[in-house]
Formats: structure tokens, sequence, C-alpha cells
């Protein structure tokens, strides 16, 4: 008989599954994938797909995301591959509250004992396992985990020298959140965000009845939002939003300017910001058909 947590994940991937970018498969939310250093401080520890970010500092580290229910023995095992230990874990954060970016929050915190951060409008999905999302809820998708402080946009969280800067990037969820902070290298700064995109799931309303109040208004303040931001480098909650198997390969040596891409990360925002101008022209014109 298959175990609960398998059952668990095949009902919520069939709920959930266009969050997932293009040309990313399910499969590879679970698939493990060797953790590596993206740039400076900043490492990723998650899945094939599913992005789990690690920014150390003499202090402890800071750990962004999670992957399924199942996955914190992965993160574990990448944060230690990579030269450091998940016990030393003092802040968490999420850059959005759906259940495949936060299933292992719980744990992690239970764990390590740090500290569960979060935006405003994402704190009580959290502390509520996802039940109060206004989109995918209705139920409990993955352990509730209690939230200890609240960030705001422009707030810098500060651990030992570590000062990484929180951005309201709302849409995806209503409190979705990006990261950002200067690593220095080779005798010159770079601008790195932790980007939350703004995709738009399947049944997502933007006018006609919108999934909540506002969701059109937020999803356009974040595309021209992003799109202002300086950027060198960059990445995203699915390998697959910022072309991870693209850049780097497993065994392949570290080097500044791997990520480096900053033309890519407005390109991406562009693409996503046309689909989401389709989407209200077609609800506008449902609309006056209506009337």
């Amino acid at each position: 008989m298959a175990s609960k947590s398998c059952l668990r994940f095949f009902i919520f991937c069939l709920l959930f599954c266009c969050i997932l970018p293009a040309g990313a498969a399910r499969e590879d939310w679970a698939r493990p994938f060797p953790g590596h250093r993206v740039i400076g401080n900043l490492y990723a520890v998650g899945s094939y797909d599913l992005a789990v970010f690690l920014i150390t500092s003499d202090n402890g580290h800071i750990l962004i995301n999670t992957g399924l229910e199942d996955s914190v023995e992965m993160i574990s095992e990448n944060i230690r591959a990579v030269g450091f230990r998940l016990q030393d874990v003092k802040i968490l954060l999420s850059q959005q509250s759906h259940w495949d970016h936060t299933a292992g929050l719980a744990e992690i915190k239970a764990t390590t004992g740090a500290l569960m951060l979060a935006t405003p409008r994402d704190a009580q999905i959290l502390e509520d396992g996802g039940y109060s999302d206004p989109h995918f809820g209705g139920q409990v998708s993955f352990k509730p985990i209690k939230v200890d402080g609240i960030v705001g946009d422009g707030e810098v969280i500060e651990l030992g020298d570590l000062r990484l800067t929180v951005h309201e990037h709302p849409g995806h969820t209503e409190g979705s959140s990006s990261y950002s902070m200067s690593v220095r290298e080779n005798g010159r700064d770079y601008q790195v965000v932790i980007a939350n995109m703004g995709t738009i799931n399947a049944g997502k309303k933007l006018l006609q009845g919108p999934t909540y109040p506002g969701v059109a208004d937020d999803f356009a303040s974040t595309y021209r939002r992003q799109k202002a931001m300086p950027v060198d480098v960059w990445v995203a909650a699915h390998g697959s939003q910022y072309g991870l198997h693209r850049k780097w390969q497993p065994g392949q040596p570290y080097n500044v300017s791997t990520f480096v891409d900053p033309e890519g990360f407005q390109a991406a925002i562009i693409v996503l910001e046309k689909r989401y101008l389709k989407q209200m022209a077609e609800e506008r014109a449902s609309m006056e058909v209506e009337q």
C-alpha cells in the first residue's frame, strides 16, 4: 500500500500540475540533483527542478524554500556536499506559500531551531498549512509552520556579515517574495537576485471573479518592479525558470560567470508579462460578451 506521503504527493500533483513552468516535469520535483555554488556565498541545494538556496555566513546560514515533504534528507545531503551543515541554518524563508516550496519547512525548523520569517500576506498561509490560500486552499496541503517574524518590502535581513533585502513581488501568491544581495568576487560587485517569477497558475482569475482582490494590479506591479532591478546573477524558485540545466551540469567546476545573465532575467519577465496581458485581454473580452 502506498505511504501517506506518496498518496499526498499524487493528489497534490494533480491539483498543482500547472504550477510547473513550461518544460518541466513533475517527476523532476523529487529528482535528486547535486548541490553547487551559484556565486559567492549563495548555493543551490534543491532538487532537479525545485530550487532551494543556502546563503552562508560565519554566524550561521539562511535557507530559502524546501522541496516536497520528503526532501529534507536530500537538502541536508546537498548542504553537506557543499561544505556546510543543515544544523547551522538560523533563518528560514520562502519565496511563495505553495506546498511544493514549503512542505519541508516545519521539519527543518524543528531540527534546527531556525526562525521562520515571512511576508505579511504569506504568513497566514504558512501557519495554516495552505488552507487559506485563495487559489489552492480549502484543505491543508503541507505541515503548518509557526512564523516567528514578519518581513516587508525593502527590509534588510542581517545575519553576521550577510545582508539580504526583501522584495514583495505578489501575484503568484499574495505574499510572493524575492531577495537580493551584493556579492564581491575578484574585485567586482555582483548584484544577485533570488527571484519569484510572476507565473500565472491555470485557473487563476485576474479580472472576472479575481482569485483575490487586486491580483491583476499585483502582477503588473511585480513585472514593472522586477524589470527595474539591477541584476547580474539571478535564480528562481524552479530550476527550469532560470535555465539551470543549460547553465550548469553536474561536475562542472565553479566559475563566477556561470550564472551571470542580466539579459535572460529581462527576457523571462517579458515572456511572463505577455502571457499576463493576453489573459487580461481574454478576460475583458469574456466580460464584454456576458454584458
